[in-house]
């Protein structure tokens, strides 16, 4: 966990507690024995874990440029936790609602979320479209986050939907992210988005290009929007 605690204070300024460093530990203890039996995540190595999940969950940190952290976080196709669960052990005071659709992942989060004592943490086992539509969850957070799930027409339309008026959406994305992002105007502006920038990621020993998109929510989202499930990937707004 060295790597990881230096690395988190130069990249991104973040102090990790022991506390939180002891957290990730059973993290990714508890990751690299579930994937011995279901497969979590294609990345398997303990320094893939440290970099390619913990850290780049962390650079959320350095696109959340408001006082304080968001109170309420919901993160769409966490698969194994990536980035909410690494979020909620640095800013333990946020609510935080974890989607994801894949039952076996689902589980595994409910685990970690027990394994370390995590509070306000609720994990659903849903597709984003019925979450956005739900008046429990709709229009209500803070921050809507997603890493690498789906292109971003398609994305913001899982996200937008869920975050409040002031709100912020942030995609986490590859090389590709500067061309979706331009692909996405129309579905920006019609779900109530403004595009706010976007923010190169550099991580160690990591030669790909990543990027986190920021999209402010300006407006409200139309009712009729996300819509039915499996229409926004079959069909994305253009």
């Amino acid at each position: 966990m060295d790597f990881l605690e230096s690395t988190a204070k130069s990249l991104i300024g973040l102090k990790l507690t022991p506390d939180q460093l002891a957290k990730l530990q059973v993290y990714e203890n508890e990751l690299m024995v579930w994937n011995e039996r279901i497969n979590l995540t294609a990345i398997r190595d303990l320094e893939g874990i440290r970099t390619k999940h913990f850290l780049d969950s962390l650079t959320v940190l350095l696109a959340w440029e408001r006082q304080g952290p968001p109170a309420r976080i919901i993160d769409i196709g966490t698969g194994a936790g990536f980035p909410g669960l690494v979020l909620k052990v640095v800013w333990p005071a946020s609510q935080v609602t974890l989607v994801e659709s894949v039952h076996k992942k689902a589980d595994f989060c409910r685990y970690m979320v027990e394994k370390l004592n995590l509070q306000q943490v609720n994990v659903l086992s849903d597709r984003a479209e019925a979450v956005g539509q739900d008046p429990e969850h709709r229009q209500t957070y803070d921050l809507a986050v997603a890493r690498a799930v789906a292109r971003m027409p398609i994305l913001m339309e899982y996200l937008l939907p869920l975050v409040h008026r002031n709100g912020i959406a942030m995609a986490m994305k590859g090389e590709s992210a500067p061309a979706e992002t331009q692909s996405a105007e129309k579905a920006i502006q019609l779900l109530g988005g403004k595009l706010h920038k976007l923010i190169r990621v550099e991580l160690p020993a990591v030669v790909e290009e990543r990027f986190i998109v920021v999209v402010d929510k300006v407006a409200r989202t139309p009712e009729d929007y996300p819509r039915r499930v499996g229409v926004p990937s079959k069909n994305p707004i253009q």
